[in-house]
């Protein structure tokens, strides 16, 4: 780990392999870290790539500024290219899970030209119709839905903040495979009124660690990182979503032509909810590559399922490569 200085902010970054080697960086979703590539830099490294893991702005012990609008996509894809600048590379692969995908997205629209390709995990590409918070209105109307609580000042953070591993707990659980069912991230459920629940309200007990896929120290690591950082800042993503909408709606979708490919887990409640995504993207990204479904895996799908991601992920590569 080092910390680099870019774009205003220090980001503690987990690095392997190869400085001269083609780099990749890896940008971890909500609520992760670098932590959550654990599995991927060694592979990486051995395969002769120079591996940035960054904890993005307000995780960990990297920078958290204080007001909403830091955390706009402006600044988070400033800070990754602001990664190549301090380590000489002119471009990268990036791999992006959960918020990380959405960060993606966003790079390959608003820094095309530092982006060699792009492996989306979890969440897939949308060319929203309209402003994101006022689609989300529209659609679950008074029911609770976690992004539109988040837009709350205040709220979901002191929850979130109250009992960090009791949430840390809920949230990776609920996520996963195991735990499929956990009815607040399934809109074909009846959810309860936003007024009556708040995000952690209701949710299923997960059992006691370890678990399969999440020994015991990784998951007090990420305890350790969250107790640091707090969740105002990784909230704070959620309520920057119209702003990036109207920061990157102008680019056409046909300004993405770097090849793109999407992998995400069976039982992923996004890809439950969006079962159709593959194909969608497959008809609207101009160079996209194909998606993988690693079967029996949730939406942590690279720590739950770390050979057959990085089966999926090394395929992609090495397609690359062959080009």
């Amino acid at each position: 780990q080092r910390t680099i200085r870019t774009n205003g902010v220090d980001l503690v970054v987990t690095e392997a392999g190869d400085p001269s080697g083609p780099c990749i960086i890896l940008s971890h979703g909500f609520p992760e870290s670098a932590h959550s590539w654990r599995h991927q830099m060694q592979p990486l490294a051995d395969a002769g790539y120079h591996v940035l893991a960054p904890d993005q702005r307000g995780y960990g012990f990297s920078s958290s500024p204080k007001n909403v609008t830091d955390y706009g996509v402006q600044n988070l894809t400033g800070d990754l290219v602001g990664l190549l600048d301090a380590t000489g590379h002119a471009d990268a692969t990036f791999i992006g899970h959960d918020w990380g995908a959405l960060l993606l997205w966003d790079l390959c629209r608003l820094h095309p030209e530092r982006v060699r390709a792009g492996a989306a995990v979890s969440v897939p590409f949308t060319n929203w119709p309209m402003a994101p918070i006022e689609l989300m209105n529209a659609r679950y109307g008074d029911r609770f839905f976690y992004i539109l609580y988040f837009q709350r000042p205040n709220e979901a953070e002191s929850e979130l903040q109250q009992d960090v591993a009791h949430t840390m707990a809920t949230v990776l659980w609920g996520a996963s495979a195991a735990g499929v069912n956990d009815p607040m991230f399934f809109s074909t459920k009846e959810l309860p009124a936003m007024a009556d629940t708040t995000f952690l309200t209701g949710r299923p007990t997960p059992p006691t660690l370890p678990w399969s896929w999440l020994p015991q120290e990784d998951f007090n690591e990420y305890v350790f990182q969250f107790t640091a950082s707090g969740f105002f800042g990784p909230v704070s993503w959620y309520r920057n979503l119209d702003t990036n909408y109207e920061n990157t709606r102008h680019i056409p979708v046909e300004k993405m032509t770097m090849p793109i490919s999407f992998v995400t887990g069976e039982h992923d409640p996004v890809n439950l909810l969006n079962s159709t995504a593959i194909d969608y993207m497959t008809s609207t990204l101009p160079n996209f590559t194909g998606g993988t479904v690693i079967p029996n895996a949730g939406h942590w799908v690279q720590q739950e399922s770390p050979a057959a991601f990085n089966e999926a992920l090394f395929q992609f590569l090495n397609s690359l490569n062959a080009k």
